[in-house]
């Protein structure tokens, strides 16, 4: 081993460890796949390391790249954290937990000590038909039955985020008809909430729409406009009897930093 190969595995092998801590010891979901991701990295630059190019740049590319994201991504979408509850929703999950944990843990070190290590070959003996051929025959002729093992875990752990996922629903959906009716029941925006902008020649979510009085619409402005203070304020005094609001020119003619939006 070179002096480069060992500091680059005393550097990444205690990173890769606490990565895998970090994955079970998390409480949230966010940071346990983030600590997988940590793990994932690291061993494609293991892989890499080891001459094994096409292994590597797959688990940094797909696994970590991709399917971690792609997690973290649903993750931060659903928010399982506000909807895990402490009250087991399946009778007896734990025991059988910790049953097939047991089980697992037995079986795995029954496997580990019956492991017998042949004289190696080195990787140039090992990948003498390509590193893409060797893989494949590797995967699927002797290990295809642990393959296809841990594609059924796989497929289990998507079922566990689906279950986690899941959140049962009190009362029905309410449809687009009884939305409809509940506004004219309650007559509030019974044609629907006014669209941002002023007149024909704005179109901004910052400038908020007019009233048939001339006076602006608050509502028609995103919270989060008005919340950081980003709003246009538009001060009409009203419609005169032509229809016309009295400050149509001064708004055409305002400077641009106050007509954002504008397209003429």
């Amino acid at each position: 081993m070179s002096g480069g190969e060992a500091l680059l595995f005393w550097v990444l092998g205690p990173t890769c460890v606490l990565g895998a801590l970090g994955l079970l010891f998390a409480r949230k979901a966010v940071h346990a796949a983030m600590a997988m991701a940590l793990v994932m990295v690291g061993l494609g630059i293991f892989y890499i390391a080891q001459y094994a190019e096409f292994v590597g740049i797959i688990q940094i590319f797909v696994y970590s790249g991709a399917v971690m994201m792609l997690f973290l991504f649903v993750i931060m979408t659903v928010g399982t954290e506000s909807s895990i509850s402490p009250i087991e929703t399946i009778s007896g999950q734990r025991a059988w937990g910790w049953i097939l944990v047991l089980l697992f843990g037995g079986v795995a070190m029954y496997g580990v000590a019956r492991v017998t290590f042949p004289e190696p070959v080195g990787l140039g003996g090992a990948q003498a038909e390509g590193t893409v051929t060797a893989l494949a025959r590797e995967i699927f002729s002797r290990q295809v039955i642990s393959f296809e093992v841990l594609g059924s875990l796989l497929v289990i752990a998507v079922m566990g985020a689906m279950v986690l996922a899941h959140r049962e629903r009190l009362v029905p959906r309410a449809t687009q008809r009884v939305l409809a009716a509940d506004r004219v029941r309650r007559n509030t925006f019974v044609a629907g909430k006014p669209a941002p902008g002023v007149y024909a020649r704005h179109n901004a979510s910052d400038v908020p729409a007019l009233l048939p009085d001339g006076t602006p619409a608050d509502v028609s402005v995103p919270r989060t406009l008005v919340a950081r203070g980003q709003t246009v304020p538009v001060p009409y005094r009203g419609v005169d009897p032509a229809g016309t609001p009295p400050d149509a020119e001064a708004a055409d003619t305002a400077p641009p930093s106050t007509r954002r939006g504008d397209q003429a």
